[in-house]
């Protein structure tokens, strides 16, 4: 069998997300682990171990050390999008052997030509726009469709076709990890629903949501009100004003660097 298949598969028991990079650190992790902007998250499975964004330096590698995660382990590095607080630790990556590096083609014409040839140089580079599976229900979910009106799916002028996430199946539905939803969140829920053929059971990581965009801000609370969403943790590219609201409507717990999220 590939090590990747377009095929839907089997449904994960059991899954662990540990905030390695977020921009505040968080409670239980204050004395071992330091914050930045950025994000990355060490995504575990029955199946797969992946990377999912490095942040901006080595801070990642500081804290997944502190933490007692070996990153060798990882199967996969998913980069979310090109941007510098979710790639930038790649120059500083510490991996002994060729790791499977997924991401939407146009992050290698978007970072600096220092960088893309160390992702060509260091890693087994898989570039698509089309959704991955990964190994049996885990999706690299490719280029997000922009569906929904509210969301601009663009960013300072650019498109961000690169915008991307991770969809994984599981017993109680699906759960969706996001780096910083450029694409929209919404857009990236609807799209992650339509790949692996279930309900949303949790959505994890940045929404890029802020009060200046109201309209939207409202719309997306709409839209998680009619999707009974178990599990909703916005972080990273979040406000305050719209993290509050979050938990005004929904009850949400705002994660941090060190937070293990287990599902």
């Amino acid at each position: 069998m590939p090590w990747y298949s377009t095929q839907i598969g089997t449904m994960e028991k059991q899954i662990k997300i540990t905030i390695l990079c977020e921009n505040e650190t968080s409670k239980r992790a204050a004395r071992c682990c330091r914050s930045e902007w950025g994000f990355s998250a060490f995504v575990e499975t029955e199946q797969v171990n992946i990377l999912f964004d490095t942040g901006h330096t080595d801070l990642y590698k500081h804290n997944a050390n502190a933490l007692g995660i070996d990153l060798n382990r990882s199967n996969f590095v998913v980069l979310s999008h090109h941007h510098w607080d979710h790639t930038g630790g790649m120059a500083s990556h510490e991996f002994k052997e060729k790791k499977k590096l997924i991401i939407h083609p146009h992050i290698l014409n978007k970072i600096s030509t220092e960088k893309a040839n160390l992702f060509n140089r260091d890693f087994e580079i898989m570039a698509s726009e089309k959704s991955l599976e990964l190994a049996s229900g885990i999706f690299f979910l490719g280029q997000i469709p922009r569906e929904t009106s509210f969301e601009k799916g663009e960013h300072k002028g650019d498109k961000m076709l690169d915008d991307t996430a991770i969809a994984m199946k599981t017993e109680k539905g699906l759960i969706v990890l996001t780096g910083c939803s450029h694409a929209g969140i919404c857009n990236i829920c609807e799209y992650a629903k339509q790949v692996t053929g279930q309900s949303l059971y949790a959505v994890v990581g940045g929404f890029h949501l802020t009060e200046k965009d109201q309209n939207a801000v409202d719309a997306t609370v709409a839209y998680f009100r009619t999707q009974n969403v178990e599990h909703l943790y916005p972080m990273h590219c979040v406000d305050f004003p719209t993290l509050a609201r979050f938990h005004d409507e929904f009850n949400t717990i705002k994660y941090a660097t060190g937070d293990v999220i287990e599902l």
